[in-house]
């Protein structure tokens, strides 16, 4: 009896082993992560979720072989948990491919390589460049490496500001709580207005992922591949337009080159 106890034990082991490492890829549902509060990449409205990261969201679950995709609000700082806790399968939400962002959950792509740049108000002639941060306040969304780019990266001594997120830093530009929001340049290309700049000054390469969780290279060649023909057929390059076509910003129609699966 004690045998067979041992031995029904280990084949649970197994299935939940193996339930636990199964891939994402033709699941019947996927549920993927994105912002809500950052508009042009996604934005919750009415209750729908819309945006160019909504929309590719949405491309690779369906080439992965979901019949159905759902999504969920993420914010900067619980992706990595949302993940692990498998709340998600995807997250699309300007996440930019880091390495130790890399030792917590898995990357496809990057979909997109954006560029990070300043915003200002309007009336703001002092500031040109990211060097001009130098003693002035800077927004610091919760989760996001941007800021430490500017701090670390390049030992530009600005003053930092926290926020919840990247709305929360306009709202603070607007009011004069802050002088400046640097993050990519397709995230301040959603909030762009008449009364705020882009500087227009790239600075560093910002390779958005698809995040996933670890070990899930199937999934993550499967995503890759959904990519390279997102671009090929025209998609990428029409859900560029439509969301970021009137920003001014010069926009990447190549496939980028992909980090690779392991």
């Amino acid at each position: 009896m004690r045998a067979i106890l041992v031995l029904l034990g280990l084949a649970l082991a197994l299935v939940g082993c193996a339930t636990a490492r199964a891939s994402i890829h033709s699941r019947d549902v996927i549920v993927v992560g994105v912002k809500a509060d950052q508009p042009g990449l996604g934005l919750r409205k009415n209750g729908v979720f819309q945006g160019f990261e909504v929309d590719v969201g949405g491309y690779i679950a369906r080439s992965l072989g979901a019949s159905r995709v759902t999504f969920r609000e993420v914010r900067s700082d619980d992706r990595e948990l949302l993940l692990n806790r498998h709340a998600v399968d995807l997250v699309l939400a300007s996440y930019s491919i880091t390495p130790d962002r890399a030792g917590l959950v898995g990357f496809g792509g990057p979909y997109y390589v954006a560029h990070q740049d300043v915003m200002v108000r309007r009336g703001e002639t002092r500031v040109q460049s990211v060097r001009d941060l130098a003693g002035r306040k800077m927004c610091q969304a919760s989760g996001s490496v941007s800021t430490e780019r500017v701090v670390v990266g390049l030992s530009i001594p600005a003053r930092l500001v926290p926020a919840s997120s990247y709305s929360d830093c306009v709202a603070k530009l607007r009011s004069g709580a802050v002088d400046a929001i640097s993050t990519g340049d397709l995230v301040l290309a959603g909030f762009a207005a008449p009364d705020l700049r882009i500087v227009n000054t790239p600075f560093t390469d910002e390779r958005y992922g698809v995040g996933m969780r670890r070990d899930d290279a199937d999934a993550c060649e499967a995503v890759n591949r959904a990519i390279t023909t997102m671009y090929q057929d025209g998609t990428a390059g029409r859900l560029l337009d439509k969301w970021f076509g009137k920003s001014g910003l010069t926009l990447v129609r190549e496939v980028p080159e992909f980090e690779g699966c392991s």
